[in-house]
């Protein structure tokens, strides 16, 4: 029987209510197009019911290719709805990591955009169903026909427990291999609310997706703008000069992005003062305290977050406090540059040492940020080894090395995992170093981040050659370029001997030292 009081915290229980409370809203805007509430909730049902029809059973795993277009949001919906787990696939990967990923995963359906086919044009389909979108939202589209042939009437649900899997996102890991990171609806849910919260999200929000949509669910705001009944106004590509006319004609409220996002619309010639205020959350790498001034010039107002893709996205929040108003804009930047603390529906987040002792709150002493509590993920799909030490002593160890200050909030200043943060994307400097490898005429290599003013970070490598061999800069990047996804593949190379210890192994903090000079943290 049924318990009176209680119901299983589901995500999908915002879009129910809308679909009720603002049923003629417009919820979703893209170009011409435009759905209601109601339109929206009954093409949910009818892609939901069609998964159902075809044979998907309790947690298949469907995955989404797709830029920010109206399918991919309607999968956030329509997939738990039929009761299986969503794979939103990062669309600026290669068809090798693509092709990985569909097949740890186990994936039994696959949506692919007509611009990402390639991305699996060479990949082994078979078992899984494939259909295409031509995102024209006409009737002649295979998506439009998929959902035609489905149902508008609700399901019944086949959720039992609200720690079920809702999602997997894929996040590269330091052996460069992807890790599937679980969530769960009750995260789901948790973390949505808590961005409705701290963004102050409300029924009159008109929200732009600068932010990809497969990035941590975009950071659960897939969720959270449907929870008040706000617009979603969805964007194929991220177009500095599009995003600005947008954002004066549709009258947006909000938009998130990684500083990247930032620092092209701050310097884009359509560049302007907003006639109505733009409060945008910036997280994915830490903002400088001078881009975050530029911003307040345009009347856009940021919101510092910091989180992980196992953390749902956002884990804290710079919270402002009124008494700072009256300190000067570089004093506001820089406070408002560090990390925070957890927002209203997290539980802790801490800078802890080797022993997992809090480290003293003096904004000096150095140790791991680490979280537990409601908005992380229950684990690595299909990777025991990996979950265990993430969660080892019953925390999650974030990698990244903080201080914290005497009002408790948290600033990172290096990174502990080999991981390069570039324009809100991670790569690992593994991956790069073991591709660089590949090259006959090298001997070994080390990749490091270096400041980049456009993208936070890019990769650098310093690599030795074997003796004899003769390479180019531009040979080897070339030949990264045609392995990995470009965004991974250096943008310089150091030719010349490694440091390294006594016992041969390298010591990238000499390398990093230099790189660095002349900048106050390992971080940009």
């Amino acid at each position: 029987m049924q318990k009176v009081y209680r119901t299983e915290l589901s995500p999908i229980s915002f879009l129910e209510r809308s679909a009720l409370v603002f049923p003629e809203k417009t919820a979703i805007i893209h170009g011409e197009r435009r759905y209601t509430y109601r339109e929206f909730a009954e093409r949910v049902n009818r892609l939901a019911s069609r998964l159902r029809a075809l044979g998907l059973k309790k947690h298949d795993r469907v995955a989404f290719l797709c830029p920010n277009t109206p399918a991919l949001l309607e999968a956030h919906y329509a997939v738990p709805t039929a009761g299986g787990i969503l794979v939103a696939i990062n669309t600026r990967l290669n068809s090798s990591e693509v092709d990985f990923i569909l097949h740890h995963a186990g994936c039994s359906f696959l949506f692919v955009d007509h611009e990402l086919a390639h991305l699996v044009s060479a990949a082994d389909l078979s078992g899984i169903q494939t259909i295409h979108i031509q995102d024209t939202g006409q009737a002649d589209d295979p998506y439009e026909q998929f959902l035609a042939e489905g149902s508008p009437e609700s399901l019944e649900s086949w959720l039992e427990d609200e720690e079920e899997t809702i999602s997997i996102n894929y996040t590269s890991g330091t052996t460069g291999n992807p890790k599937g990171v679980m969530y769960t609806y009750r995260g789901a849910y948790l973390n949505s609310l808590g961005v409705v919260i701290e963004t102050q999200l409300t029924s009159q929000s008109v929200y732009l997706w600068t932010l990809p949509m497969f990035h941590c669910n975009g950071w659960c705001f897939t969720w959270a703008i449907t929870a008040v009944g706000g617009t979603h106004i969805c964007l194929r590509q991220l177009d500095p000069g599009m995003v600005w006319d947008i954002l004066d004609r549709e009258h947006v409220t909000h938009y998130n992005g990684a500083p990247t996002v930032h620092i092209f619309l701050v310097n884009h010639a359509k560049a302007h003062r907003l006639e109505q205020p733009a409060t945008v959350a910036i997280g994915g790498a830490p903002p400088s305290p001078t881009l975050l001034a530029q911003m307040r010039q345009y009347n856009i107002h940021p919101i510092h977050l910091y989180g992980l893709t196992e953390t749902y996205g956002p884990n804290t929040v710079c919270e402002w406090h009124p008494e700072w108003d009256a300190l000067s804009e570089e004093e506001q930047a820089r406070l408002k540059a560090r990390q925070g603390q957890v927002h209203v529906t997290a539980s802790q987040t801490r800078v802890l040492g080797p022993a997992l002792q809090e480290v003293p709150q003096d904004g000096q002493t150095m140790g791991e940020v680490m979280m537990r509590g409601n908005t992380i993920a229950r684990g690595y799909y299909a990777n025991e080894a990996a979950t265990s030490r993430a969660f080892e002593g019953g925390w999650f160890h974030s990698g990244d090395i903080g201080v914290w200050y005497p009002d408790s909030y948290i600033e990172l200043r290096d990174r502990a995992k080999d991981i390069i943060i570039s324009g809100g994307e991670n790569i690992s400097t593994i991956e790069v170093e073991q591709t660089i490898v590949q090259h006959p005429a090298v001997l070994e290599s080390a990749v490091i981040a270096i400041p980049d003013e456009t993208w936070g970070e890019r990769p650098k490598a310093f690599v030795t050659l074997k003796p004899d061999q003769n390479l180019s800069e531009a040979e080897l990047i070339s030949f990264c370029r045609e392995r990995l996804a470009h965004f991974k593949c250096p943008v310089a190379v150091e030719f010349g001997p490694l440091p390294k210890t006594s016992t041969g192994k390298i010591q990238k903090y000499v390398l990093r030292d230099k790189a660095w000079a002349g900048q106050q943290k390992y971080i940009h």
